[in-house]
């Protein structure tokens, strides 16, 4: 039997390709799209993931360090180290900086914490070049990111800090890449004023600020105790708010990043209600184009089902087409971007399969027109 698509296609081949690649980089766009939420939640993990802690034991009445501002003392580490099921604690800051470079300023996320404590928020896997924290001042880590290479010398407030170590895939839930300091240099920076700011507190009558201060309290249970009662004791005598890890994850991937989510699932869907009204006129604008030939093909007696099996079949070939295109040209440019892009099979299946359905809505449109057109207006014309 001969296939009616299949010659109409090959009789346009070229102008069939080039509307596929047209329709192609739409879909390749939605594909970018969903790469990057994928990647603003797995950006959102890294940190979470790479402290390995059990709970977090943040300001009360807040969502933690992530979400909003929180403050608690240094040493609550050591009363939370006392409670019965804690094996390991440590005290974390977390701060947004700038790191000054030759050509312009790089916005980064500060994570200060302990060097000789026990938790430490730097996954040794993660170090391509030099080595973790030794030393309680001017010593830094740096992601790859930044641009820095070992050996060099940053100016951060009133001292140098040297980059001994420098990571890979170290980001923030922002995006922003990690640098990692000690605890007293990170507290340096975020709680302490410059001199010209203390002298003049202090003829305000404001003395002795207290920079002991961290943002957040991490902590590791030990194996047979459950997380869900040592929280409420803290809560209960602590009067702090604590969080498993679970929790803080949700409140990263539900609360931080929701409103960014909500923004790419509606330009997500626009792009393909587009993608789809494209492939509708383009359709509609091939079939009109040989309403002359369908006329002719009804007038000797081809059926309707077999005209209308042509224009379904065309169109479900350029929405399979375009999708290729779409995962070529997404492929091809997705590791331009500033932010983390994640490129998933399922995400692309998905994708796959709403074009599917689009492609048969698509070509209802001009299947209409098929199905009205006149034999008559084959003759003489």
């Amino acid at each position: 039997m001969i296939n009616l698509a299949q010659k109409d296609v090959s009789h346009t081949l070229g102008k069939f390709i080039v509307t596929a690649m047209g329709v192609g980089m739409l879909l390749g766009i939605v594909l970018i799209m969903i790469g990057v939420y994928r990647g603003m939640i797995s950006d959102a993990k890294v940190l979470i993931n790479d402290i390995g802690a059990d709970m977090w034991i943040v300001q009360q009445n807040t969502l933690g360090p992530f979400a909003e501002s929180s403050r608690v003392h240094e040493d609550l580490k050591d009363i939370i180290r006392a409670v019965n099921g804690i094996d390991k604690t440590g005290a974390l800051t977390f701060q947004n900086i700038q790191l000054p470079t030759a050509t312009k300023p790089i916005r980064v996320t500060a994570v200060g914490f302990d060097p000789y404590g026990s938790i430490s928020p730097i996954n040794p896997s993660r170090i391509i070049a030099g080595r973790t924290l030794r030393r309680d001042h001017y010593e830094i880590v740096v992601s790859d990111k930044t641009g820095f290479k070992l050996n060099n010398y940053i100016q951060l407030g009133r001292h140098r800090f040297k980059v001994v170590g420098i990571t890979h895939g170290t980001v923030a839930s922002g995006g922003s890449p990690l640098v990692y300091m000690s605890l007293k240099d990170a507290q340096e920076l975020q709680f302490l004023f410059s001199n010209n700011r203390i002298r003049n507190d202090r003829l305000r009558g404001i003395v002795n600020r207290n920079s002991h201060l961290v943002n957040a309290i991490v902590a590791t249970i030990r194996p047979g105790y459950s997380p869900e009662i040592i929280a409420n004791e803290i809560r209960k005598y602590q009067h702090k708010s604590v969080y498993t890890q679970a929790q803080q994850t949700a409140i990263l991937t539900q609360n931080v990043i929701k409103t960014a989510s909500k923004q790419i699932g509606m330009f997500t869907a626009i792009l393909v209600v587009v993608s789809t009204i494209i492939i509708s006129l383009i359709i509609y604008t091939m079939t009109l184009e040989k309403m002359k030939e369908i006329a002719i093909m009804k007038l000797i007696g081809i059926p309707n089902n077999m005209i209308v099996k042509m224009i379904a079949q065309e169109t479900m070939l350029l929405g399979i087409l375009a999708f290729i295109f779409g995962n070529i040209f997404a492929h091809l440019i997705y590791n331009k971007f500033p932010k983390r892009v994640v490129l998933e099979t399922p995400d692309a299946l998905g994708l796959f399969i709403v074009i599917i359905i689009a492609s048969v809505l698509a070509s209802l449109v001009a299947i209409r027109k098929v199905i009205k057109a006149d034999p008559a207006s084959a003759i003489g014309g």
